[in-house]
């Protein structure tokens, strides 16, 4: 994780945030109550979007995105505590949050499967799961353009893989999927989920 990546985001994503994205973000945030925990929250793009959370633990693993969320964090509506984690390891007690929130981050974070069985032991029974994110595309052609990109992207872009299938990782880890919903072809989906323990 290195200083490059987080300085440019914001401006690199900022056609896509101010139109699609933030539309697509906000739909899904609204749907995020009681405690919340966010995972890989970023510059804090979501902050200012909670309203109807009690509290947001936001876990971030790079310090360089951090700094970046200030202003963000001035413009939130409920309180929301950063928390500098990697999802593989939370530092918080079993069955403590009543939603999850993951936007644009299952691509980036390392071990994803033990992130998952750690997002499971963190959130309560019945919490749900709010997921945004680019995959793995299932029209063949693209799938392999993505896996030839692949290795070239991840250094460009800090460790994100292009062609992850997240929808598949949740399924397996006994994520019930409420709801998808595809955008640009299947590159990007929302997907409404219930923790199941």
């Amino acid at each position: 994780m290195g200083k490059l990546f987080p300085a440019i985001y914001d401006a690199a994503m900022k056609g896509f945030e101010e139109n699609a994205f933030k539309v697509i973000r906000n739909d899904l945030i609204q749907k995020a109550t009681g405690k919340v925990i966010e995972i890989g929250s970023g510059s804090g793009i979501n902050f200012p979007l909670y309203t109807r959370a009690e509290s947001v633990d936001a876990i971030e693993p790079n310090p360089y995105m951090i700094k970046r969320t200030k202003s963000r964090l001035e413009k939130a509506k409920v309180p929301i505590q950063s928390h500098m984690l990697g999802a593989e390891k939370l530092s918080f007690p079993d069955n403590s949050f009543d939603t999850v929130v993951a936007t644009l981050v299952f691509c980036t974070i390392p071990e994803p499967n033990r992130a998952l069985d750690e997002i499971k032991r963190v959130a309560k029974p019945g919490a749900r799961f709010l997921v945004f994110e680019h995959v793995r595309m299932n029209h063949p052609g693209m799938a392999k353009a993505q896996e030839l990109l692949n290795p070239v992207w991840k250094r460009i872009c800090d460790g994100c893989h292009l062609d992850r299938d997240t929808l598949s990782l949740l399924k397996e880890h006994e994520i019930h999927i409420d709801h998808v919903h595809s955008y640009y072809k299947g590159l990007f989906l929302t997907v409404e989920g219930t923790i199941i323990k």
